[in-house]
């Protein structure tokens, strides 16, 4: 809104301030109806009911929550949400979710999610929509949950991987990077003040948690009195401020010994970007992930900048191809915010049109008449050489093709989603210039 707001605006604004007086907010924050099909140690299953007006066909999606954060991140608020978007396209949609974190959590480490939580999941979604292959997709911590349960569980049934905003090199985090030096610098018992301190509460409290990502926004944080200001006229915009707020407000605790996983080798050691991590009793290596991936990085991410999140890519030697994308919009935003609505859900949309339905999942019978059927991965992995069979072989990867045409048209130099170097043994990419 300018300086000397013109009449209609002024109106609008009024409405705006009236509404939410009166009414309590803007947001349509009605959740989308949804089912628990399974439950065990902080996993909740949930399927969402199919809109009526759409039947419901095609492979099955799951959605992987991080962490600490709501599982609303994919249900935001009504028009930004993108199970709604799923629904809306027919797609058979599933999250799991963690609930709350108690003290009695203390002890569970990340492997709990990577080796139980994530692998009971997509088969129980598997399970319910029929025998069908499952797309996976993460967001944060998520998305690193994800990669890391396909590189541990390959008889997975996983038609694709998706990862948004997950970062792989936590050296290039804005808010990491200064203070890695001093983390370092602990007693000779390696147990300094942090550590003391998450030992002793059990883990990272909500309170810290809901911290710690405003402080990744504080420039937002510090604007928003002026931004609100000026967008008194837009109730969309408002309105995406009353569901993030929401959001943030529902943050939940990391448990004590996953909150030290993440503290000392993910933060101060790094051990991403090396593509090997120990879990438990176990190494997992990235480059054992033979499924596609489909990689977001948000090109003003506070939490998991570009180069953070292109870390993982050069780990994925045997995945059957890869593809990364970079978005508008920060860490949450970049997922389901209103510009997320024409950039990332598109480019989602068109890979899970690509990766679904595929001839050698759907045909156990052929499988039984050959033995040598059982060689899909390392089908997968003899194909990735020449990089181009792969949305060659199968009959619906001509759709990937047919959208790829018009979507190399000259888009600016500055365009998101436009970077040459963004592509990794993909044809697939396509500009989301507008």
């Amino acid at each position: 809104m300018p300086l000397v707001p013109q009449p209609d605006q002024v109106v609008a604004a009024a409405g705006n301030v009236a509404h939410k007086v009166l009414y309590g907010g803007l947001a349509d924050l009605r959740p989308m109806p949804r089912t628990l099909i399974d439950e065990g140690t902080l996993r909740e299953v949930y399927h969402y009911r199919p809109r009526a007006t759409v039947r419901e066909q095609g492979d099955p999606v799951l959605l992987v929550t991080p962490l600490a954060a709501p599982a609303i991140c994919f249900d935001l608020r009504r028009g930004c949400s993108l199970v709604e978007h799923l629904l809306s396209t027919g797609r058979p949609t599933y999250l799991v979710e963690y609930g709350e974190v108690s003290f009695r959590d203390r002890s569970l480490g990340m492997e709990h999610w990577v080796e139980e939580v994530v692998p009971a999941a997509i088969r129980e979604v598997s399970a319910h929509a029929g025998g069908r292959p499952v797309h996976v997709v993460g967001w944060s911590l998520g998305g690193i949950f994800t990669l890391l349960t396909a590189a541990t569980s390959p008889d997975l049934p996983i038609a694709s991987l998706t990862s948004v905003g997950s970062p792989f090199d936590v050296s290039q985090v804005p808010l990491v990077a200064p203070l890695r030096p001093l983390l370092n610098l602990n007693p000779t018992d390696g147990r300094g003040a942090i550590t003391r301190a998450y030992q002793a509460m059990g883990g990272a409290p909500k309170p810290l948690v809901r911290w710690a990502f405003q402080l990744s926004s504080f420039q937002k944080l510090v604007t928003r009195p002026l931004a609100v200001a000026t967008h008194l006229d837009d109730a969309d915009f408002l309105a995406q401020l009353e569901a993030v707020d929401r959001f943030t407000a529902n943050m939940y605790a990391y448990p004590g010994r996953s909150f030290g996983q993440l503290y000392h080798r993910f933060v101060k050691g790094n051990v991403l970007k090396t593509g090997e991590v120990v879990l438990g009793e176990r190494t997992i290596r990235l480059e054992e992930i033979t499924q596609p991936v489909l990689v977001f990085a948000g090109a003003t991410d506070g939490i998991a900048p570009v180069g953070a999140v292109r870390a993982l890519l050069p780990h994925l030697t045997s995945a059957e191809e890869v593809r990364f994308e970079i978005v508008p919009g920060g860490h949450l935003g970049m997922l389901t915010g209103r510009r997320a609505r024409g950039t990332t859900w598109e480019v989602l949309d068109e890979w899970l049109e690509q990766w679904s339905d595929r001839p050698a999942p759907e045909a156990p019978p052929k499988d039984a008449k050959k033995t040598p059927a059982k060689k899909v991965p390392a089908k997968k992995t003899t194909k990735k050489a020449p990089a181009k069979k792969a949305p060659a072989k199968k009959a619906p990867a001509k759709k990937a093709p047919a959208k790829k045409a018009p979507a190399e048209e000259t888009p600016g130099p500055e365009a998101i989603g436009t970077n040459p170097d963004r592509r990794h043994g993909s044809g697939g990419s396509r500009s989301l210039a507008r």
